[in-house]
């Protein structure tokens, strides 16, 4: 973690890949009291959300201003500043978005940001889970199955893009054929956009068919997957940081934050308890 000026002032940057050996997407988390940012420009989108205090930024020829809950979004190759409004500082947590990431799924060229501030609780809310599960531990699956969905959305709500129709045919045949993939594929699961491509769709399209069929992303299935079979051996007695890389999480804390989730219990809780029984 980068600390600039007073101990408050701090920064942390992570880079997730887009699928398994594609591209990145850098997410950064910061708190200023007191630093500008010299005027300057992105290739990416940047969309942040503001998570406390107040942020005031200097864009296309006058200031706007950021609140906790506020999604800001600068076009790419916008000149903008950035810094405190008020003594206290302020919080956000920001990515940035190469500009493909934002047409898949709508129409109309490249989307533009009237207006760069935003009030949209819900995706605020959700781009902001996504920030920090990722920045914790950067899954490449997971990574690929929720921002590029959730960047759709912005381009579609607040954008002049056109949503694209939705319709996707053979939904069920589509969710089967990816899930029989990623559980084929444990370990090292291929990414949706060589899916989609293997399967003439867009990442986009591959994405609303498997939600339609499944009601759950990608990574969350696989997720599920992984459990299930995590549970297998740590019935057999193996510990759970030796199960955690045979079923293809990161390391223990990924299988556990997922474990707890699907079963309401650690790892060792439930190895403990089934040892117990059996003895």
């Amino acid at each position: 973690m980068g600390v600039q000026g007073r101990i408050r002032e701090q920064t942390s940057w992570t880079r997730a890949r887009l699928g398994h050996s594609g591209p990145p997407l850098d997410l950064l988390t910061a708190h200023f009291d007191q630093h500008v940012y010299a005027p300057h420009a992105h290739d990416e989108f940047t969309i942040g959300v503001t998570v406390g205090g107040s942020e005031v930024i200097a864009y296309r020829g006058g200031r706007i201003h950021s609140y906790p809950g506020s999604i800001v979004v600068l076009d790419p190759g916008e000149m903008h500043t950035g810094g405190p409004a008020a003594a206290d500082g302020y919080a956000y947590q920001a990515l940035y978005a190469a500009p493909s990431l934002l047409t898949d799924g709508t129409l109309g060229g490249l989307p533009h940001f009237r207006d760069p501030v935003l009030h949209d609780p819900e995706l605020a809310t959700a781009l902001r889970a996504a920030h920090t599960d990722l920045s914790a531990c950067p899954d490449p699956l997971e990574a690929e199955s929720r921002l590029p969905w959730l960047l759709t959305a912005l381009a579609r709500r607040h954008s002049t893009a056109r949503a694209t129709d939705d319709t996707v045919p053979g939904a069920t045949h589509i969710a089967r054929t990816v899930r029989d993939r990623l559980a084929g594929e444990l370990l090292n699961p291929p990414s949706l956009a060589a899916l989609a491509t293997d399967l003439g769709l867009s990442r986009y399209q591959l994405l609303r068919a498997f939600r339609t069929a499944t009601g759950v992303p990608p990574y969350a299935w696989l997720a599920q997957h992984r459990v299930a079979r995590a549970r297998g051996l740590l019935e057999s007695g193996l510990r759970p940081a030796e199960v955690a890389g045979l079923v293809g999480f990161a390391d223990q804390a990924h299988l556990t934050r997922w474990f707890r989730r699907v079963l309401g219990v650690t790892p060792a809780a439930y190895r403990n308890s089934v040892q117990d029984t059996t003895g």
